[in-house]
């Protein structure tokens, strides 16, 4: 064999084995009725869920945990998924930075008894332009 046919082998096997290592990594998005399933079936592989923040009329998170005096990698709240089933979801973090102001929430991890222990979260933060502010920006066609 040619060396330039042992190289393209080399990289084709190179490019298989960093395919092959991704994969394993990636997660679904699932909703919390879908997670208790796999979870009771024994698949404790990590999903996404994505949910809103349930609010009072004050616009104050409800069910929030978190105390760092007492412990500061113990959070815990309530989700609302798409499906508007709600889920008390524990984190083992710090409290991330804006989560007051999240619109949505995206957690990852998988269920574990009756609550689901997230291992990443991400937000969805609420929109910095407000319409009015866009209009008055934007060029006239006339």
């Amino acid at each position: 064999m040619k060396k330039a046919h042992i190289f393209v082998i080399a990289i084709i096997a190179v490019a298989i084995g960093i395919i092959m290592s991704t994969a394993g990594d990636a997660s679904v998005y699932v909703s919390f009725k879908e997670a208790k399933e796999r979870a009771a079936d024994g698949n404790l592989t990590k999903v996404h869920v994505v949910g809103r923040l349930p609010r009072d009329g004050s616009q104050n998170i409800m069910g929030l945990e978190y105390n760092p005096m007492v412990d500061p990698n113990y959070f815990a709240f309530t989700l609302v998924d798409t499906n508007r089933i709600a889920q008390r979801v524990v984190y083992f973090n710090p409290k991330p930075q804006d989560f007051d102001k999240s619109e949505q929430v995206v957690i990852t991890g998988a269920m574990r008894n009756d609550t689901f222990v997230a291992d990443k979260i991400l937000l969805k933060c609420p929109s910095k332009y407000v319409e009015k502010d866009i209009e008055g920006a934007t060029a006239s066609l006339n």
